[in-house]
């Protein structure tokens, strides 16, 4: 089988190590007669499979002590409701500044629960871009402050994070996670969903800072309790095995391949790559996000128009290269590279860029 080149903006591609070694597991894994679907999530194996998991993510990132890290179901628009059932107070304020869909979904999330103050946005600009520090207005009395770091339909991510003084930091960094080094020192929560950068979809990845859990009201269901859950250490129910373990998988590759310094070099090599043929002819290829704002994750662009988009997505087809259709809210192309897309890989659908542009 030849296996095409995937941008799919997620489920994404995964490292083809980690699939291999899954193949085997899912009929035999480690010797036990059994597959890893059908391994209990109470049995010596799996405690050994997400407790390595945990390791490897606190080594790759260097995450402090006073952190706990957790395995959650229900994607990041779970965490949505989640955050501000368990740290938004009936008198308190949050901060959220709306960047795309999906901090608006966040946004819409926590209004079920308090209230929330816009302390920026870039919706009045078709989200191109990052609102810059100075245009944001943080509370110095809100519960938290909620960003989001990459937006995978508009193609921006933050460059730096900012600074939030005393007010806790928390960040949906599901289609960024993992691809670049960070201080995680900075955050009170990180949230990922695996399925951009760290896994198959199924599983959503939670950094929390120990002091957070001492908000969290008595009154929510055990589930949906941040401090009830991490206390059984993501087993309170039967958590999705497979999908952890896959993760386990992924952050073995991301150690063995350099850990995260190798990993932003090669993200920032394949950006470079893309945004540098964009730059070489704007008529063209129009990227969509403004230049200081631009995703190294997701990079997005307008043909001259939507004829030669749909000739474009058919070309890339036929030559094996998937999932370049934009989002279908603001059409175009989008093209996904993830970590565990190649260097090589985003060379070859460069090279068929120039060849179609010089054809058509």
């Amino acid at each position: 089988m030849a296996r095409k080149y995937n941008f799919n903006p997620g489920p994404a591609v995964l490292p083809l190590s980690a699939l291999e070694t899954a193949a085997k597991a899912l009929i035999d894994f480690q010797g036990t007669g059994m597959g890893i679907l059908e391994v209990s999530h109470r049995s010596k194996e799996f405690t050994e499979v997400i407790e390595g998991a945990t390791e490897r993510l606190r080594r790759l990132l260097s995450v402090p002590d006073e952190y706990e890290i957790g395995y959650f179901q229900g994607g990041a628009n779970l965490q949505f409701n989640m955050i501000a059932m368990n740290f938004l107070p009936a008198d308190a304020v949050a901060d959220y500044v709306d960047t795309g869909t999906w901090s608006s979904r966040a946004i819409q999330a926590a209004e079920l629960v308090g209230k929330v103050h816009l302390a920026g946005s870039s919706k009045d600009e078709k989200y191109r871009r990052i609102p810059r520090p100075e245009e944001i207005q943080w509370r110095a009395d809100a519960a938290y402050a909620h960003i989001t770091s990459n937006n995978t339909i508009y193609g921006t991510q933050y460059q730096a994070f900012p600074d939030t003084g005393k007010v806790p930091l928390i960040c949906d960094m599901s289609s960024d996670f993992l691809s670049r080094r960070l201080d995680v020192s900075r955050f009170a929560m990180i949230y990922a969903g695996a399925q951009k950068n760290v896994g198959p979809a199924g599983v959503t990845l939670a950094i929390l800072r120990k002091d957070m859990l001492e908000r969290c009201p008595d009154g929510l269901p055990p589930m949906l309790n941040y401090a009830k859950f991490l206390a059984k250490k993501s087993t309170y129910n039967t958590p999705p095995v497979f999908a952890i373990y896959m993760v386990g998988l992924v952050l073995q590759w991301v150690e063995d391949n350099g850990g995260l310094e190798v990993v932003e070099q090669n993200n920032d090599r394949k950006a470079s790559l893309l945004y540098g043929i964009m730059d070489d002819d704007p008529d063209f290829f129009r990227g969509t996000a403004a230049a200081d704002s631009r995703s190294k994750m997701n990079v997005t662009m307008r043909l001259p128009d939507e004829d030669m988009e749909k000739a474009f997505l058919a070309e890339a087809a036929d030559r094996g290269f998937v999932g370049l259709k934009g989002h279908r809210s603001v059409g175009g192309i989008r093209v996904s590279i993830y970590n565990a897309m190649s260097v090589e890989g985003v060379e070859k659908l460069v090279d068929f860029m120039k060849a179609f542009r010089k054809n058509h």
